[in-house]
């Protein structure tokens, strides 16, 4: 019996880095609540002062709570994306749709976007601002190409492409212009696309000349 495949996460921005100061927020967030709850049943009834305090509190420190849940993670072809309370899994070689998306804006994001006919899970790659960019770890961006080169479908295949080309750029140290994911969000916003596109199959292509 082969072992389980050892877990990759594909998380572009890991939690831990974010959830100290996610959990200040929340913290704060609740003293404050608890203080103007505090505040207002001098004012009027205790249960007047329990809902203002809970309408502050609660909806942002439990928005907080389902970031902290949010992870991606891959098992050898197989794409597990927690949010929240909700888990959706996807095998990357049985997929029916492989799709790179771009969102524009101060930060750009290019992200794919895997269906395989049951679930569909949505992967963050990189996200760039005017002054540089942060993008999936190498390793990450290695274990989801060779899961997409496992796949029958063709725009699978030519993502899994991108993503090589991706990490030999990053290899030796090219510019954001000599990398495919940086192209693609130069690409749509250069075009005057609206600020969420999907590449076609011949634009992601492209991305490799």
């Amino acid at each position: 019996m082969s072992p389980d495949p050892e877990p990759v996460s594909l998380d572009l921005v890991p939690i831990a880095l974010i959830a100290p100061r996610l959990k200040k927020i929340a913290v704060a967030v609740i003293i404050v609540g608890v203080v103007i709850g505090l505040i207002v049943s001098l004012f009027a009834s205790n249960t007047v002062a329990l809902l203002v305090g809970f309408i502050i509190a609660v909806p942002t420190s439990l928005a907080i709570l389902m970031t902290l849940r949010r992870h991606i993670t891959l098992y050898g072809t197989k794409v597990r994306a927690q949010a929240g309370f909700r888990t959706a899994e996807v095998d990357v070689a049985q997929v029916v749709s492989a799709e790179l998306l771009v969102r524009t804006g101060r930060i750009s994001e290019a992200s794919m976007k895997l269906t395989d006919g049951r679930s569909t899970v949505r992967i963050p790659l990189a996200l760039y601002t005017a002054g540089g960019g942060r993008e999936l770890e190498i390793l990450a961006l290695r274990k989801l190409a060779d899961a997409l080169a496992s796949s029958e479908l063709v725009p699978a295949a030519a993502l899994s492409s991108v993503l090589i080309e991706q990490l030999r750029a990053e290899a030796r140290g090219a510019g954001l212009a000599e990398r495919p994911l940086y192209r693609a969000v130069e690409l749509v916003t250069t075009a005057g696309r609206v600020p969420r596109t999907t590449l076609t199959d011949h634009e992601v292509a492209g991305l490799l000349d």
